[in-house]
């Protein structure tokens, strides 16, 4: 009876879903708990840049040059992400954590951010009896700022945590698992915050906010508890000096390739988040679609960016190289953004569709190989935690750059067509169309900038010893 309830527990963990993500240090029920933390940012993620944004623009009339300002704000706090890892690496308390006093404070501020959000916005909006005319604007810009710095305080200490007890076997299942929870926590609470505000109204808006601050501190000290072990530290241990980040950064970019990485990184970023504002106004005013067919594809990218996630995870898995990956995902990007120029000469929503799907694969591809080859540096003195969050900096700063840039190039074409300076052209597509083109250029200079880093792999990569016999890369040169 014990063997046969033994057998039905392993049968259990083997079709649980990433369980062979778990390694002996990281079992698979600390790792699903741990998961959550990617949910809560999720979260906040889907308020700041989606709910919140419609809200302030729609029912409280902001205007949008302020809604565009105040979403900005967390993408200000994102350079700083390394500095917020390197001083996770070399934290030292009485207890020897390291990652989870910053989980805690990282998930006080997002908390107090969205505490304070939902009343600095009503006074934003011009609903207020006493106080100097720019406290909207100044208590809607502290909101944004705390819950942005908790966000990021939050993912790159979690993150950093996850690569400290993951194997170097199991770090790509890891990281597929973490980013398949964040997109998971961004839909599931789109979904629950959209149904509760669908009748708008000032109070209840205050609490649906304030009950997603509450949920994210539930959710991330469940996912943290008892995730760090104890290891005690004296007085003279705590007060020795620590490393500092000028030294440590000096070091990161002196490794063979790391300058490279955050430069791939970051142009890569650039050229697929160029469209995120872009692509369900060219459906709608390009190609005609309804607004339910255009929502269509924010679940379509979605799709393509779990499955990128997924096989990208299957290969790194079988010892695929990170870096050659990651030139997969750019040259499906290539294909994606080809695919929307040509929907609209086509008029065709399939091949609109296709695109948007594929923009996605190919960005859940690109993304999780980069972040596997930046994982993968934790090695020695260099910590995970300056590592991610420069992989984070690099990321975060260049997806809010792209979605500014193809805004302004999209109405700035735009402009130039409606006043004839580009000739008797009337074409309205040809705003999305050059974003795109850009989006495609860039994606070619992103596999340029890689070019360096596919040979530094090759060069490290260990030769196959199960295969006996002469290879073509043993031949002198």
């Amino acid at each position: 009876m014990i063997l046969r309830k033994k057998h039905i527990a392993q049968l259990g963990a083997r079709w649980m879903p990433f369980a062979d993500a778990a390694s002996e240090d990281l079992p698979i029920g600390q790792l699903w708990r741990l998961a959550l933390f990617q949910v809560s940012v999720g979260m906040a993620q889907v308020l700041l840049l989606g709910t919140l944004n419609r809200v302030m623009i729609v029912e409280l009339s902001v205007p949008a040059m302020v809604v565009a300002l105040m979403i900005s704000i967390p993408v200000l706090v994102a350079p700083f992400r390394a500095l917020l890892g390197h001083r996770s690496d070399t934290y030292r308390s009485a207890l020897g954590w390291k990652r989870i006093p910053y989980l805690w404070f990282g998930s006080l501020w997002q908390m107090g951010g969205l505490a304070i959000m939902p009343f600095a916005l009503i006074v934003l909006s011009g609903d207020q009896y006493k106080g100097p005319e720019w406290a909207g604007e100044v208590l809607a810009a502290l909101a944004f700022l705390m819950a942005g710095l908790g966000m990021h305080m939050v993912q790159t200490a979690g993150l950093a945590l996850a690569a400290d007890r993951a194997t170097e076997e199991t770090r790509p299942r890891v990281v597929a698992m973490l980013y398949i929870l964040y997109l998971s926590g961004m839909g599931i609470s789109a979904l629950i915050v959209g149904f509760l505000l669908r009748n708008y109204e000032p109070l209840w808006l205050v609490q649906v906010v304030q009950g997603c601050g509450a949920a994210t501190l539930i959710l991330n000290v469940i996912a943290f508890w008892k995730q760090e072990r104890v290891k005690p530290m004296s007085k003279a241990e705590r007060e020795a000096p620590r490393p500092s980040f000028s030294g440590a950064w000096k070091d990161l970019m002196q490794q063979d390739g790391a300058r490279h990485l955050m430069v791939v990184v970051f142009l890569g970023t650039l050229a697929f988040n160029m469209q995120d504002v872009l692509l369900e106004p060219y459906g709608g005013q390009v190609l005609g679609l309804s607004v339910s067919a255009t929502t269509v594809l924010t679940a379509l990218w979605a799709l393509g960016a779990l499955t990128g996630f997924l096989w990208a995870t299957r290969r790194l898995s079988h010892g695929a190289d990170p870096y050659r990956q990651s030139s997969i995902g750019l040259l499906i990007g290539v294909a994606a953004f080809s695919a929307v120029i040509f929907a609209s000469p086509l008029d065709s929503w399939v091949v609109f569709y296709a695109g948007a799907f594929a923009i996605g694969l190919g960005n859940g591809v690109f993304g999780l190989s980069t972040l596997n080859a930046a994982m993968a540096r934790a090695k020695g003195d260099l910590g995970a935690g300056l590592i991610l969050g420069a992989w984070g900096s690099a990321q975060a700063t260049a997806a809010g750059l792209a979605i500014l840039i193809g805004g302004i190039l999209r109405d700035a074409v735009t402009k130039l067509v409606d006043s004839g300076l580009l000739g008797p052209v009337h074409d309205v597509s040809l705003g999305y169309t050059v974003v795109y083109h850009v989006e495609i250029a860039l994606l070619f200079l992103t596999l340029a900038a890689l070019g360096p880093l596919v040979r530094i792999g090759t060069y490290n990569a260990k030769p196959d010893q199960s295969q006996p016999g002469l290879r073509l890369t043993e031949f002198p040169t």
